[in-house]
């Protein structure tokens, strides 16, 4: 598929590979899943997202058996994502470009949210946290801000939307994730690059190692520095 498959595109215009996928999606023209999920896809049934209020009162214990996926961009990201809510919107467009239809958003934190609270109060300890492959990262979301710096379950990876393992592919030299958060899931006000709008050198982003298997740690890095973006669901899928 190519730009001029597309005649809103405006002549010249250049595209990205991931966003004429995300609009494909839109047209109704997406592959419903990535070939890397195929031996999950053995369910006949349709399966609809539940979606609730924040106030919403109580989680049912039949809710839990259902993950969180936590899945990377498909490339690495500068400082300058053109705010919280431009970023939120790569994380759904390309969630929605595979099938997915739970709600995603950035792994961040900005001025005016903290990562903690992305996930839902009444999800927080219940449901655990798995990778596109369905393996558990964490026990639940809560265990990311215990104190250990998020480290993940060992052997266990991060892949992106399109199925890369992020820690063995070259498009993202630097293994690091962007978070702007401290180790509790708060905001870090001179870590969050300007609320994710500059890629200035002088100024700095709260960042973790992959490499090393955690998600927040605090290691500052300037925001020229192109790192992996995670994308958390936080709308969860029942049969």
């Amino acid at each position: 598929m190519a730009a001029q498959d597309f005649p809103m595109l405006s002549k010249g215009t250049r595209v990205k590979e991931e966003d004429l996928a995300s609009l494909a999606c839109q047209l109704g023209e997406c592959t419903p899943f990535p070939k890397c999920l195929d031996n999950q896809m053995e369910a006949v049934e349709p399966r609809q997202v539940v979606q609730y209020s924040q106030d919403y009162p109580t989680t049912s214990p039949q809710q839990a058996q259902y993950p969180l996926h936590l899945i990377a961009l498909n490339s690495p990201q500068r400082g300058d994502m053109q705010g919280i809510r431009g970023i939120d919107h790569k994380c759904l467009l390309q969630a929605q470009a595979i099938g997915l239809k739970g709600t995603f958003r950035a792994f961040l934190s900005s001025r005016l949210q903290d990562l903690y609270s992305i996930v839902r109060q009444n999800d927080r300890e219940l449901l655990p946290i798995v990778n596109l492959q369905d393996e558990e990262l964490f026990s639940n979301w809560e265990s990311i801000f215990s104190g250990s710096g998020g480290k993940m379950n060992d052997n266990v990876h991060i892949y992106s939307f399109d199925c890369r393992d992020v820690l063995d592919d070259d498009a993202w030299p630097e293994k690091m994730v962007w978070h702007g958060s401290s180790t509790r899931g708060s905001r870090q006000t001179d870590g969050y690059c300007e609320t994710w709008r500059t890629g200035s050198h002088v100024v700095t982003g709260m960042a973790s190692s992959l490499q090393e298997g955690y998600l927040i740690q605090q290691l500052p890095r300037g925001c020229t520095s192109a790192f992996i973006v995670l994308c958390i669901e936080n709308s969860y899928i029942a049969e």
